[in-house]
């Protein structure tokens, strides 16, 4: 019987040099593994494999030298200890984070949850070419946001509130843009500056900043055999609802006009910007 090494791969079982032999890419949402995933990945790495894994650098983690014979042994193992393969191909891959608000002093959002939501909305599905999506808490962008596809950074709407604030001075030293500026009896925000880094907010010892987290889009980076920055074509979002409708245009826009493995980036280059821009904004009005 004639192997069907696509639907393997498709399945996240990618062909090693040696004959019959895998390295199975795992499904982690988020860099996130808790301990009896990590006890299972173990197992059957040394049961079903040489002992080992890769981790990759999207945050997955793959077992090398899996048997084509051990295939469906070790997808049946993996599934009953909270293991999911990945995928491989045309499909939205495994969505990356950093840790986010739950875990860094310096989060704007929680990653974590939101990567697994993007997760269960879009994981595998199926597209002209990959799709990546990768979710940083804050402009650190630790998580390098403007690689992926789809971008998303956290990020503060601040309001003064010259009630609570002292004039002490500590937003203006803590803020890296020079977009606060303080006089004798106020505080200005020149919004043209702000980045929505959220700083004065966080670094404020009297509450004296209201804060609104929200989501800063990026469309169009990619990081390998073509390299470019993702582009941010509109404001911060402060809802889920208004950034799932913005991230599902983006990807009809992308299975209607793309090519036959041709990239997000490609495809919005060839189509045009204006045309990008055009379809995205009226998802972002709703």
């Amino acid at each position: 019987m004639a192997v069907d090494y696509k639907a393997l791969k498709d399945g996240g079982f990618m062909r090693q040099v040696q004959k019959n032999r895998f390295s199975l890419r795992l499904k982690v949402v988020g860099g996130n593994l808790n301990a009896e995933q990590l006890l299972t990945i173990s197992e059957i790495s040394k049961k079903y494999g040489d002992g080992y894994v890769h981790l990759t650098s999207r945050q997955g983690v793959e077992i090398p030298f899996i048997r084509l014979e051990d295939v469906e042994a070790v997808k049946a193992e993996l599934e009953s200890g909270g293991v999911n393969t990945s995928v491989c191909g045309p499909r939205v891959r495994t969505v990356t984070a950093c840790q986010g608000s739950k875990i860094c002093p310096s989060g704007c959002i929680d990653t974590y949850a939101l990567a697994a939501e993007i997760s269960d909305r879009y994981f595998g599905r199926e597209l002209p070419h990959k799709f990546k999506f990768g979710i940083t808490g804050c402009m650190n962008n630790c998580l390098k946001a403007e690689e992926n596809d789809l971008g998303v950074k956290g990020g503060y709407t601040v309001e003064w509130i010259p009630d609570a604030c002292t004039l002490c001075g500590v937003c203006t030293k803590a803020c890296r843009e020079g977009a606060i500026t303080q006089t004798d009896n106020e505080i200005l925000l020149d919004k043209g500056k702000c980045n929505n880094c959220g700083r004065c907010a966080k670094s404020c010892p009297f509450h004296a900043w209201k804060s609104e987290p929200g989501y800063l889009l990026s469309f169009g980076g990619t990081f390998g055999n073509l390299i470019a920055r993702g582009e941010q074509v509109l404001p911060i979002i402060h809802d889920k609802e208004t950034l799932f409708r913005v991230a599902d245009a983006a990807l009809v826009f992308f299975d209607k006009y793309a090519k036959p493995s041709e990239r997000f980036r490609v495809a919005i280059d060839r189509v045009g910007w204006d045309t990008f821009k055009s379809e995205i904004k009226a998802a972002y009005r709703g």
